[in-house]
């Protein structure tokens, strides 16, 4: 599966930051009220910054990659039916112009900017950059996953291995309906710790940086996951879901659990989180 060159990749990321420093950075702990809208509930938000910067993001990528399909968040907002292009399109770059958009929304400096590139469906290169720090997470599948501030460049790999009371995972409680909750939480109890960042961006990056042990997800959105699979695989780590098949930026349903390695995912299956 072929992916795509260096100068392509360094031209994304060029990109992502130029769109930034335009659009979101401006206009973080700047917003009005008038400029954030509530989606499907009112923790499902849209901000004046998130649609700008993904038609500005959109006719980017498209300059670098020309003929290529795009998916953005807010343009499948207003037509589902663009999701069917990362399985029908040669190239695809699927977008979430600011990931965290609750968190932007309340000034709290932990959002994202997401991008994959796709080719016949199947992610060949991720990207995760945080604006505020400017920084950025990246891999090629094959390549390895790579950290990346300004001169520095460190390759990535994921924790080891460690038993069940000392691990520490990601749980998005938030997003399951209040009844389930406490059933969610149970298959958890003895671990280290559980939280949520409420941020997808900076999971998978606390997840291929070392920094925690697994993520779950109850919705496989393209744009929160295409791109962090593809780093989480190349870092040592390793993904399922519930149905017990491997993620891939066509399937939009089911529930996520990605591990810093294999073993700390099948010690969760053994948990039964998905129960």
């Amino acid at each position: 599966m072929n992916t795509i060159d260096d100068l392509t990749a360094e031209a994304l990321v060029a990109l992502l930051r130029e769109v930034a420093a335009e659009v979101i950075l401006p206009r973080f702990r700047h917003l009005d009220a008038s400029e954030i809208e509530a989606k499907t509930s009112p923790n499902d938000l849209v901000t004046v910054a998130d649609r700008e910067a993904e038609v500005l993001l959109a006719e980017g990528v498209q300059r670098i990659l020309p003929g290529c399909a795009v998916v953005g968040e807010e343009a499948v907002e207003d037509d589902p039916g663009l999701v069917a292009q990362i399985a029908e399109a040669e190239t695809c770059v699927i977008l979430d112009p600011v990931d965290g958009t609750s968190n932007f929304a309340r000034g709290l400096a932990v959002f994202g900017m997401i991008l994959a590139v796709t080719r016949r469906g199947e992610t060949v290169f991720g990207l995760l950059y945080d604006p505020v720090c400017d920084d950025w997470v990246m891999a090629h599948r094959g390549g390895g996953a790579w950290f990346v501030r300004g001169e520095t460049r460190q390759r990535l790999s994921t924790r080891a291995p460690r038993p069940l009371p000392e691990i520490e995972g990601m749980v998005p409680l938030s997003q399951a309906d209040p009844d389930v909750r406490a059933a969610s939480i149970a298959p958890f109890d003895g671990m280290r710790q559980v939280q949520t960042l409420r941020c997808s961006c900076h999971e998978y990056r606390l997840l291929a940086m070392g920094q925690t042990d697994f993520v779950t997800a109850v919705t496989i959105k393209p744009w929160d996951h295409a791109a962090g699979q593809l780093i989480l695989a190349e870092a040592g780590g390793a993904s399922l879901l519930d149905d017990g098949s491997a993620y891939a930026p066509t399937r939009h349903s089911g529930r996520l659990i990605s591990a810093a390695s294999p073993e700390v995912l099948a010690l969760l299956r053994d948990v039964q989180p998905f129960s």
